[in-house]
């Protein structure tokens, strides 16, 4: 399964960076993408404070304004020989994608492209020239002690990663690895160390960007299932939680980010691609992850925390069809909706059908099929409840 590696700009002493952390990387090829608020309201309930994006969109950025929840941006690869190639393009970008969102939105690194040199070659040549002029950017702006710029690599560049003491890059990227870690001179694998090593590179922290396992494939990738996707994902965190580290590096936190936070049911290619989420986009998730012990971080326990709640776009007679089912046929006690009752307000369609739609999925026991109301109404693990009024299924307690 693929693991990427970030590779930070400066020569910075690993003790800064405190504790190793798990971060998620969000993709967006998805039939119903949640909306950037959406996906905001998931991370705080997962307790997750550290993302990756692939791009730098600017809804999202403006959804994790003032949250806290540090993350990195990404330079697409579609947009990497033009930044190589022009001081003032990279520095557009800056403007357009950084300095518009800070410190509001609490950017912390630029992944400048992915994989280019085993996916992209022909940028190979200019990927050093984007690094330094995106950092040059920021450097005039002042932003260089608090965002870092690197490029992720995949450990596909380092060959006979095994025994990881062997490792070594491959020999026909020197003329742009030589530059590009002299640049940053500033593994989870092993092997990473040993190959920069090898090229008498020594001190630069690593950070896994990239790393998962699918929960489901087709019939010639019989590994990927849930129950090994929940194994590898657990005992992933667990790992990097503890600060174990790796054998060259034992204590040295490795931070990490997962792939990914929902299943891409977009992607092209075999079944495993639509399968490495640990949500589906409704926000139900995928599996339960087996981490006791491993502090907040995906912490709850969402199997048991999901409510049924109205679609942002939802049409609003077809909400008021749902709710007088709801409390109708649906046998649902709706009577905290009543005048001076908690639930009352807001006294509007989307709020009141909110509560009742919810009431008769925890009534149903949350069975499939339960939380769809001829499509007005998807599971989510953010709990509804606002005020004194408390949604059936919530852990709340006034």
């Amino acid at each position: 399964m693929a693991v990427l590696m970030l590779l930070y700009l400066l020569a910075i002493s690993v003790s800064a960076y405190g504790d190793a952390f798990i971060g998620v990387n969000i993709g967006t090829d998805v039939t119903d993408m949640p909306s950037p608020t959406e996906v905001v309201a998931l991370l705080k309930a997962q307790g997750i404070q550290h993302v990756r994006l692939y791009d730098a969109d600017r809804a999202m950025l403006l959804a994790l304004a003032n949250t806290g929840i540090r993350v990195i941006v990404s330079v697409p690869n579609d947009q990497l020989l033009g930044i190589g190639q022009s001081n003032a393009t990279a520095a557009n970008w800056v403007a357009r994608n950084v300095i518009a969102h800070v410190p509001a939105t609490n950017i912390t690194a630029i992944a400048v492209g992915s994989e280019v040199l085993t996916t992209l070659p022909n940028a190979g040549p200019v990927l050093v020239n984007a690094l330094q002029y995106i950092h040059s950017a920021l450097v005039a702006a002042n932003l260089d002690q608090q965002i870092k710029v690197s490029t992720p690599h995949s450990s596909s560049v380092i060959l006979d990663s095994f025994p990881p003491s062997q490792a070594f890059f491959n020999r026909s990227w020197d003329p742009v690895m030589v530059p590009l870690l002299k640049f940053l001179q500033s593994t989870v694998v092993d092997a990473a160390y040993f190959a920069m090593s090898y090229l008498k590179f020594t001190n630069i922290p690593i950070l896994v960007t990239e790393t998962g396992w699918p929960s489901k494939g087709d019939s010639s990738e019989p590994d990927a299932t849930i129950d090994n996707a929940n194994t590898y994902n657990s005992n992933l965190i667990r790992h990097v939680l503890n600060n174990t580290g790796t054998p060259k590096q034992p204590g040295i936190p490795v931070s990490t980010y997962i792939y990914e936070l929902y299943n891409e049911d977009l992607r092209s290619g075999p079944v495993s691609e639509n399968n490495w989420g640990l949500f589906d986009a409704n926000g139900a998730p995928v599996y339960t992850l087996h981490l006791t012990g491993a502090g907040t971080v995906f912490a709850n326990d969402t199997t048991n925390q999901t409510f049924c709640v109205a679609k942002s776009n939802a049409d609003t007679k077809m909400l008021q069809a749902a709710l007088d089912w709801a409390c109708g046929p649906g046998k649902v006690d709706c009577s905290p909706l009543l005048q001076g009752q908690p639930c009352y307000e807001p006294d509007t369609v989307v709020s009141h059908a909110a509560y009742a739609i919810n009431a008769y999925y925890q009534r149903m026991d949350k069975s499939p099929g339960t939380c769809d109301f001829k499509g007005v109404a998807s599971v989510t693990t953010t709990d509804p409840s606002h005020g004194s009024c408390i949604f059936p299924g919530s852990a709340v307690v006034l």
